[in-house]
């Protein structure tokens, strides 16, 4: 019987153990850094597409905004950076946190890089996909305090129909996906996922995005 009443103390003692060294979840550590201004630092491109960086460190600010954070101007950020020698966002990325936020009196920065960003075209569709991952440091200790993936598909397949039924009207409605097809792989506009990808990642909690931050409007009753 003592045995027993020592073996179970010891697996108590394990548990609670264990417990106590238990990782914090990623909003349990956004909640304790608190941050209420935000830096969006230019954004790592994994993808082909030169544009892309550009299109997508716009899109970021608006849902963090709405979420009730101080967002820095992000191309006046961009701006102070080239002209502090910091034109390289792979460089910018490797920099240390403190540094970069205590350039501007951020509390925390935002970090984003492209994963995918790509077209692929049939003959009457094209399917554009977006997607991204999003990691904020706190600016006091350089530690990852939340970090987040998303990504968003649009396909097109020229929708529209042709003129009247049979082997014409088929032919026509073929014609008409394949122009529109065209047009898209010509000019792909990838502007309104990069902000859905965005919104995916930054949505607040409950699920794996941020908290709302302190200048949130207050719901009304």
């Amino acid at each position: 019987m003592r045995r027993f009443s020592l073996f179970l103390s010891l697996v108590v003692a394990l548990g609670l153990s264990a417990c106590a060294h238990q990782e914090p979840s990623r909003q349990e550590k956004f909640l304790a850094a608190a941050p209420r201004s935000i830096l969006v630092v230019p954004v790592v491109n994994k993808s082909i597409d030169v544009t892309a960086a550009d299109y997508m460190l716009s899109a970021a600010s608006v849902p963090l905004a709405e979420h009730g954070f101080y967002v820095f101007p992000v191309n006046l950020v961009k701006r102070m950076l080239e002209d502090d020698g910091l034109s390289d966002s792979s460089l910018v990325h490797s920099s240390s946190t403190t540094k970069l936020a205590a350039l501007f009196g951020a509390d925390a920065v935002l970090y984003i890089t492209i994963e995918r960003w790509d077209a692929k075209y049939a003959v009457t569709s094209t399917t554009l996909t977006v997607g991204a991952s999003y990691e904020i440091r706190d600016a006091k200790t350089n530690s990852v305090i939340w970090e987040n993936k998303a990504q968003a598909v649009h396909q097109s397949n020229g929708g529209g129909g042709g003129g009247g039924g049979g082997v014409a009207g088929l032919l026509a409605g073929l014609v008409v996906k394949a122009v529109s097809a065209a047009v898209t792989k010509a000019a792909p506009d990838y502007m309104p996922l990069a902000r859905q990808v965005s919104y995916q990642a930054l949505h607040p909690y409950p699920g794996n995005g941020i908290p709302s931050g302190p200048y949130a409007p207050v719901a009304k009753n």
